[in-house]
């Protein structure tokens, strides 16, 4: 068993070169870090001294977990080996384990002290929560009714109290598919690209509905109408809420069939409450061809509507389906040809957010959720040259619980506002969305080496400290 520990733990001596090369992806290629705006010396994601922080554990289990993550075929058969570990052992131990485990890497937890205990610790570290539950609904998943909708808005208001209850700016991520079926978001996707259709379906158009208007779209039949009114209020009745809570809203991108609609309904939410600040954003995927133009396209409509613009910026994380099903229905790729090609997309957005943010940072708004340390130092030297006061709000940066936190734990330390998202909910709801999560972000599980130097030197440092304290 040990020797499989340390190989897991410490690695094989001379890596492969196509995985040294995936490594790459998450590894900063600049020689220097960027100096942030008040610290006397450079930001540095390379020392290690942000995992000083954590517990002995915590260093264990992070290893352990990304390793196992950095196996392509372990993490696309790990739905099958779950099952057959939750037969052999029985749910209360299989249980157990996961809690020991990826669940307790990756998600907050079930109940209230739960995630209460594990706001608190990664405020300790100086950062905060952005709470995500994780519901959502894809086309081979269809609901019947509205009832499970329903439910899902009590969940979504629940988690706007728990985010309300953190200190200043607490933030949230939605997805659109939990309160509206996703056979609706792609048939308004649908019906947006004619233009006679997408005139129809117009921002104010929707917010109308979501004001009490009844809605009588000719092209969708009459049980889609009524779902439509529902989910629109729904949506609206919960940017409400979390506006009155002072919750900022993080609106989740989906897939490129469903995205138009999530972003019409996004757009309504914001012409309804971002008169003053932008309290509900929108997400962009920059992985995509079309994202900058989406995002220009977006905030010349904010600024005829006289609201506040608030921007999720990421790469994507649905590179492997999107190409599947553009080769299977015979239209073209929407993603980039290269990781270059999103690289440049990415800074491009970046920077004209920063601009903006630059010169009026009350009415723009941006979130760096980045994995990506080049991506991150530019953003922080950027602010710098603009004069963007770091404590300020108007930019802050994001990772996933249990990833990139040399990254997240050297912006904390340093004083930027630096969020990690965060899913809870019972082993057996989380689990199939950490799964999901998993094989679709492949790439960035497997460009994850250098997280996992860090670890395995924080480990071997203090393995060498124990040892040297019982040598005296």
């Amino acid at each position: 068993m040990w020797p499989v520990c340390r190989c897991l733990l410490f690695g094989s001596p001379r890596p492969s070169p196509v995985v040294w090369a995936l490594g790459q992806t998450c590894r900063s290629r600049s020689s220097g870090g960027a100096v942030a705006p008040g610290l006397d010396r450079p930001l540095s994601f390379s020392d290690g001294e942000a995992f000083k922080l954590k517990s002995g554990w915590e260093v264990v289990r992070g290893l352990l977990i990304l390793r196992m993550c950095s196996f392509p075929s372990l993490v696309k058969h790990s739905e099958k080996l779950m099952l057959v570990s939750r037969r052999l052992l029985g749910r209360h131990l299989f249980e157990l384990g996961m809690r020991w485990s990826v669940y307790g890497q990756f998600v907050a937890g079930e109940n209230l002290p739960e995630i209460t205990d594990c706001v608190s610790r990664l405020r300790t570290l100086g950062i905060r929560p952005m709470l995500a539950v994780p519901i959502e609904e894809d086309l081979d998943e269809k609901k019947s009714g509205e009832g499970w909708y329903e439910l899902n808005e009590e969940i979504m208001r629940e988690c706007v109290n728990l985010s309300s209850a953190g200190r200043d700016r607490p933030m949230m991520q939605l997805k659109v598919t939990a309160l509206m079926s996703a056979d609706l978001c792609k048939r308004l996707s649908v019906c947006l690209l004619d233009p006679a259709l997408g005139e129809e379906l117009s921002v104010q158009r929707i917010v109308s509905v979501m004001e009490g208007e009844d809605s009588g779209f000719s092209f969708l039949s009459k049980e889609q109408n009524f779902h439509l009114q529902n989910s629109v209020r729904r949506l609206s009745r919960i940017g409400k809420h979390a506006r009155d809570s002072h919750v900022r809203v993080l609106v989740d991108a989906e897939y490129t069939y469903m995205n138009p609609a999530l972003s019409l309904v996004t757009m309504a939410m914001m012409a309804q409450w971002n008169e003053s600040e932008p309290w509900i954003w929108n997400t962009y995927q920059c992985y995509l061809k079309d994202s900058f133009s989406n995002i220009s396209h977006d905030l010349d409509l904010t600024q005829r509507l006289g609201v506040c613009f608030g921007v999720k910026l990421v790469r994507g994380a649905y590179m492997d389906k999107e190409r599947r099903l553009a080769r299977e229905n015979g239209y073209s790729d929407p993603i980039q040809p290269d990781w270059e090609a999103t690289n440049s997309s990415y800074q491009r957005s970046l920077d004209k957010m920063l601009d903006l943010i630059g010169r009026d940072g009350k009415r723009y708004n941006l979130i760096v959720a980045s994995h990506n340390e080049d991506s991150v130092l530019r953003a922080v030297h950027r602010m710098e040259e603009l004069g963007i006061d770091k404590e300020s709000g108007a930019v802050c940066f994001g990772q996933l619980l249990g990833m990139c936190d040399h990254v997240s734990l050297t912006l904390g330390q340093s004083g930027f506002l630096v969020y990690k998202s965060i899913p809870y909910g019972s082993v057996s709801s989380v689990l199939p969305y950490l799964v999901r999560r998993a094989q679709e972000n492949q790439s960035v599980l497997q460009g994850i080496r250098k997280e996992r130097d860090l670890l395995r030197r924080e480990l071997k440092r203090r393995l060498l400290g124990r040892r040297l304290d019982n040598n005296q």
